[in-house]
């Protein structure tokens, strides 16, 4: 089962009783080996101000919040690499709200620290994480330009942004409607053209924020096609929508388990023949996670055991011993790998520095 129609994915993911049991048998008979995968990170946010105000999030700050981080300095960053580094992490994920330096205060900031805007600093600190440690930088801050991109490439092993969904209409529905970052439209060719650019690339989609299973079908598709152009998406993650107390959706019905399962074989049946690894977060998921192995997940993403997720602040990481009883028992081997996928791990995809800094750290 290869190269799925918008029919065949609908199909899965309206499945129930005999027919989900045949599609996991499917699942089973396609994968190749019993290893799951995770990279043991570092989560670094250098702002909390985005223009984004997505009816899910809790990441993002009021620049008036005394508690909030309008701009870490680079002796902040550095001391938290360092600790990671004595930690044995080897990915140093690189957040911050979409075009923070809207922001006057972000951007009277940046000005204090001697940058015109935020992609500046951001190649800096990657710059200086290649320089002083033996970490890899891994940027997710939302679309960037083609130009921002091409600066970011040369410093960053990998990238990511989340797609969430394809469909326009949820831009009318609470999760973006005061989200203009949020455009799929624009979304869509930030991803292309970090395939242009050769950027190895991580996106997803967010289940449960009010998509009809047409649009998660639509989603997936629109990875596919643009993965089958570039090559470059090393992981798709599947990311359930988790309410929490604050948010302005903290009563949305978070998406069923079922839904979930279903839309992960959804995703590993389509990208089976692409070497595209199908992500599930395992702190979003820690009563469920040993269920989306038997699925076709085989890659935890990004754990770390310095840093919470500042992104899902209320839903902490297992520890990396926990994480591999969860796949053992499961009769999955747990492997550590780096935030770049051994398949662009070659000139083709970085540069010198960046294959140096790989083939040269611990």
């Amino acid at each position: 089962m290869s190269n799925l129609t918008k029919e065949e994915i609908l199909a899965i993911l309206n499945a129930t009783d005999k027919d989900l049991e045949k599609y996991m048998l499917e699942v089973a008979k396609y994968r190749e080996n019993n290893l799951i995968t995770y990279s043991k990170n570092i989560f670094i946010p250098l702002t909390e101000i985005c223009r984004n105000d997505c009816g899910y999030c809790n990441f993002k700050k009021n620049p008036d919040d005394p508690e909030a981080i309008i701009l870490k300095t680079k002796e902040e960053i550095l001391t938290e690499l360092k600790e990671a580094e004595e930690h044995g992490c080897k990915e140093a994920l690189f957040t911050f709200g979409e075009d923070a330096d809207e922001d006057e205060i972000v951007q009277l900031r940046l000005k204090e620290f001697g940058y015109d805007n935020m992609v500046d600093y951001i190649v800096d600190i990657c710059q200086m994480t290649l320089d002083e440690t033996s970490l890899l930088p891994h940027t997710n801050g939302g679309n960037f330009s083609y130009e921002s991109l091409e600066k970011l490439k040369e410093v960053n092993a990998s990238m990511g942004l989340m797609l969430e969904n394809s469909s326009k209409r949820l831009m009318e529905l609470p999760a973006h409607k005061k989200s203009p970052g949020k455009n799929p439209e624009l979304r869509l060719e930030t991803i292309s053209n970090a395939g242009k650019l050769k950027i190895p690339y991580t996106t997803g989609i967010l289940i449960g924020i009010g998509e009809t299973k047409e649009e998660i079908a639509d989603s997936l598709l629109a990875i596919k096609e643009i993965n089958d152009e570039y090559g470059h998406i090393q992981e798709v993650i599947i990311q359930n929508f988790t309410p929490i107390p604050g948010i302005e959706m903290e009563n949305w019905p978070k998406p069923s388990l079922l839904d979930m399962v279903r839309t992960v074989i959804a995703a590993y049946l389509l990208f089976k023949d692409s070497d595209v690894s199908i992500q599930v977060p395992p702190n979003l998921n820690r009563d469920t996670a040993q269920i989306f192995l038997l699925c076709g997940a085989d890659d935890w993403g990004g754990v770390s055991p310095v840093s919470p997720d500042f992104v899902n602040i209320t839903s902490p990481w297992p520890e990396i011993d926990e994480l591999n009883e969860l796949t053992k028992d499961a009769k999955f081997e747990l492997t550590e790998r780096l935030c770049v996928y051994d398949k662009y791990i070659n000139d083709e995809w970085l540069n010198k520095k960046l294959l140096k800094n790989i083939f040269n750290s611990p």
